[in-house]
This record gives structure tokens, C-alpha cells and sequence, in this order.
């Protein structure tokens, strides 16, 4: 499932239950745009995760929470808790193989 934050206040209530891989983004990002494809094809795939789309112009303050200090950055959540996280743009591979690897 692939959900673009649309309120701050819902991100919590998002990543507290289960996997979830939060895309940290802007629509000005050319990475970011190569990789939102890719995310949206996992997430029909995999369907025991979630996927959170998050515009960093919009929803700064989450940003700032993690430290994201460049787009894009994913962040792999489990119940809630921070796992790992990774910066740039990944092909579909190599990202399923990272979600994989921390699940």
C-alpha cells in the first residue's frame, strides 16, 4: 500500500503498526521522481509493508525529527521504532533487497 502524508498529525498513526518505508521527498527532486515509481511498484508487491510518501517542503518538522539532511531518504520503520535508514535513489532490486534485509 502506498500513502502520500496528507497531515502531519496521521504520520504516527501510520508507521506504528507494522513495516513501514517512509519516502522523504521533493517534487523538485529529480532522484526523487526516478524513485517514486519504484516505491509504488513495491508496494504493490510487497504487501506486508507499507509505504508513506512524505513532501519535505510540506511536512519540514518530520524531516527535521530524522535528521534528513537530503532527498530522497528513506526510513524503515517497524511498530514505530526507527530501524535504518538510506539516502538517494535506489533501482527496485536493490531497494527490496534493503527493505529484506531489516525485516
Amino acid at each position: 500500500m502506498f500513502i502520500e502524508l496528507k497531515k502531519e498529525n496521521d504520520f504516527e498513526e501510520l508507521i506504528k503498526e507494522g513495516v513501514t518505508l517512509v519516502d522523504i521527498n521533493a517534487t523538485w527532486c529529480g532522484p526523487c521522481r526516478m524513485l517514486k515509481p519504484v516505491i509504488e511498484e513495491l508496494a504493490l508487491e510487497m504487501t506486508n509493508v507499507k509505504f508513506l510518501g512524505v513532501d519535505v517542503d510540506e511536512f519540514s518538522q518530520i524531516a527535521a525529527k530524522f535528521g534528513v539532511r537530503a532527498v530522497p531518504t528513506l526510513l524503515l520503520f517497524k511498530d514505530g521504532t526507527l530501524i535504518t535508514t538510506t539516502s538517494g535513489y535506489r533501482p527496485k532490486e536493490s531497494l527490496k533487497e534493503f527493505i529484506n534485509s531489516h525485516i
